[in-house]
């Protein structure tokens, strides 16, 4: 009974920058477990790359490219993958960027460039995809998060990957409950510091990453497989009950 709640043979899943870190170990996750996983990605290399490498794996996959700032692509790829598939079950709503700038030193360019990517792009994945969802009358939606949502880091600034992450929670819990009824989950997973390509930077800081480990319970950085098995039990029957949540996997971090 329980093993059955994570198989997910014949879904479809799409994941937006699945190209590496988080999002290719969250579509290695579902793509393991059944699902064809479609690699929606910006970067031309890493994209492909990512799915070829699931293929490698024995799973089933492929690849479309896809810009999330732009609605109307997305829009566009939502219908296509319908199209094509007849069928989209899960969306992980992955894709976003970091900029460690002082609020005082912040352009116009660079905020809105952070929340177009981090906040627009995921709501309209998701509303884009949701419609597939809720004209079938079931899905699972699994944004990306993070517990710089729900605290203010140090000693990095980052103001607008705050903000953008805060945004994310609160369109998780809003869109979790106008589809509550209606078959279709909204989720999120609010991760910790990541060893991945986006906090390269900040793990050679001599000064950031030793206030990282300190201000962590667990004394450590997570592993990008360690959110893929939150992102597997959000998108899959075994959290039949929940939608709205956010679920905090941050080593401890926010406890504190």
């Amino acid at each position: 009974m329980y093993r059955d709640k994570y198989d997910l043979t014949g879904r479809v899943a799409v994941v937006t920058g699945g190209g590496r870190g988080i999002g290719f170990e969250s579509a290695r996750a579902l793509a393991e477990c059944g699902a064809h996983v479609v690699i929606a990605e910006l970067d031309a290399a890493t994209g492909p790359q990512a799915a070829a490498e699931l293929e490698r794996l024995g799973c089933s996959a492929e690849f479309v490219p896809l810009d999330v700032t732009q609605s109307a692509a997305v829009t566009a790829t939502a219908d296509a993958l319908q199209e094509r598939h007849g069928r989209i079950d899960i969306l992980v709503a992955n894709a976003g960027i970091a900029k460690g700038t002082p609020g005082e030193d912040m352009s116009d360019e660079e905020w809105l460039l952070v929340l177009d990517i981090n906040l627009n792009g995921v709501f309209w994945c998701n509303r884009a995809f949701g419609r597939h969802m809720l004209a079938r009358g079931r899905g699972s939606i699994v944004n990306i998060g993070s517990m710089s949502g729900l605290i203010s880091n140090k000693p990095q600034p980052q103001s607008a990957y705050n903000a953008s992450k805060s945004g994310v929670h609160m369109l998780t819990r809003s869109l979790g409950g106008e589809w509550a009824t209606r078959g279709v989950r909204v989720n999120a997973v609010a991760p910790t510091y990541i060893a991945t390509e986006m906090t390269r930077m900040g793990r050679e800081n001599p000064e950031w990453l030793p206030t990282w480990l300190e201000m962590t319970p667990m004394r450590r950085l997570g592993e990008p497989h360690e959110i893929a098995s939150a992102v597997l039990f959000l998108a899959s029957d075994a959290s039949s009950l929940m939608t709205g949540s956010v679920v905090v996997v941050d080593g401890g971090y926010t406890i504190w």
